[in-house]
């Protein structure tokens, strides 16, 4: 029973592996951008080409254009900061009636968004709080 499991992964990974090297991008329809990104890659991870750049210097970058992030109906990084509030809004019941969290737990992401920076939490002033790794300053 074991071989026969082996076996099986073994396959798969080789089908898989020759799916991948028939076409690298198969999501992607055929045209000058899959060509062109296609070429890049082949260009700098060819041992021995002039363009070849070695592993370890390799780096990849992604931006929110669809490639990492989806960015419809709203971004991830979004739903992630909503899912968090609404984790520790058992912890501050004063957010029920504080916006943004009050619009925020209720669904109504129109209302987030209506006060823009001045309904950021901590703003008393009229200008946003910043955090960063010397604490909280305000930006005027």
């Amino acid at each position: 029973m074991r071989n026969l499991l082996v076996n099986a992964l073994f396959a798969v990974v080789l089908f898989a592996n020759s799916a991948f090297a028939a076409d690298p991008l198969p999501s992607w329809n055929d045209g000058k951008a899959k060509q062109s990104i296609v070429n890049f890659v082949t260009k700098v991870t060819k041992a021995g080409s002039p363009d070849f750049v070695p592993a370890p210097q390799r780096i990849a970058t992604f931006d929110n254009d669809g490639t990492l992030w989806a960015e419809q109906p709203v971004y991830f990084q979004l739903l992630f900061a909503i899912d968090r509030v609404k984790a520790l809004a058992p912890q501050h019941p004063e957010w029920q009636t504080q916006e943004p969290f009050a619009s925020l737990l209720k669904g109504d992401l129109k209302g987030v968004m209506a006060g823009g920076e001045k309904s950021a939490p901590g703003n008393r002033h009229g200008h946003a709080r910043r955090h960063d790794d010397r604490g909280v300053r305000e930006n005027r």
